[in-house]
């Protein structure tokens, strides 16, 4: 009778009254965004909303010709699209501590098990986030305007405007952002058994096709931006392979472990 017995929830005791819920969500909503203030006002005292907005464009001004500066059209833009910049920014910066409270608020809820499998998860598509980010202020920025710049004819003067070009950079930050979160995807969808390791690999040559597709569509018209998203999506897809069947084993619940043992 005793091997019988269902183990222990591990929850039992947890429960809260949804008021409690709500109390909590509000104070942490309170701290996020307390915290995304602060780093606003910090990074426009230091390095300030227009040093920002230098640093943004420093890939292209640095290889328009010289003397060449970003022009503005519109009578607020000096002003709107470094602030929006900044605020951008901002979030960016605040980003660990806002999924940090997202976890602490959901984590009580989760079994062991869920939280191997969120924690890492949590962690993983932020860093990755970032290093798409980075990849593509970079790698992929620099490239692109060189490019540009080179092949426009001699008689135009490339002298692009500072809200499109923030439009632009932050649309392709976006993209290379969510694409390097490949491996994340690969790994959730393996891991709620949607698809098997074994069908992933016999899948690859669907997927850089499709992945080629969407690198078409996404990226600016220019080969150079394509081949930017569409070779780092083919190696994430690899490791995203990899790190799945690595993580189904780490993050088994202890019933499943006990069937895949027996």
């Amino acid at each position: 009778m005793s091997a019988d017995r269902e183990p222990p929830d591990e929850l039992a005791g947890t429960e809260q009254p949804f008021v409690s819920h709500l109390i909590e969500l509000r104070d942490r909503l309170i701290r996020v965004v307390i915290a995304l203030v602060v780093v606003f006002a910090v990074l426009c005292v230091w390095p300030g909303i227009n040093a920002l907005y230098d640093l943004l464009a420093a890939p292209l001004t640095a290889n328009l010709p010289a003397g060449t500066k970003l022009i503005a059209t519109n009578v607020f833009s000096p002003f709107l699209v470094p602030l929006k910049m900044t605020l951008m920014t901002a979030f960016l910066v605040a980003l660990p501590y806002v999924l940090y409270q997202v976890w602490a608020f959901v984590a009580p809820g989760l079994y062991s098990h869920e939280k191997k499998l969120v924690l890492p998860l949590v962690v993983s598509s932020t860093v990755l986030f970032f290093i798409g980010v980075a990849f593509c202020y970079r790698i992929v920025i620099p490239a692109l305007t060189s490019f540009i710049v080179k092949v426009a004819p001699a008689s135009v003067n490339a002298a692009p405007d500072i809200e499109q070009y923030f439009g632009t950079v932050m649309t392709l930050f976006l993209v290379f952002g969510i694409a390097f979160e490949v491996p994340v995807a690969v790994v959730v969808l393996a891991r709620l058994g949607v698809v098997t390791v074994q069908q992933l690999r016999q899948w690859r040559g669907y997927f850089i096709v499709g992945a080629a597709i969407v690198s078409a569509i996404v990226t600016p018209p220019d080969v150079i931006s394509q081949l930017s998203l569409l070779g780092p999506m083919i190696v994430l897809y690899e490791i995203g392979i990899i790190a799945a069947r690595v993580f189904i084993k780490h993050t088994q619940a202890p019933a499943e472990e006990e069937r895949t043992s027996g």
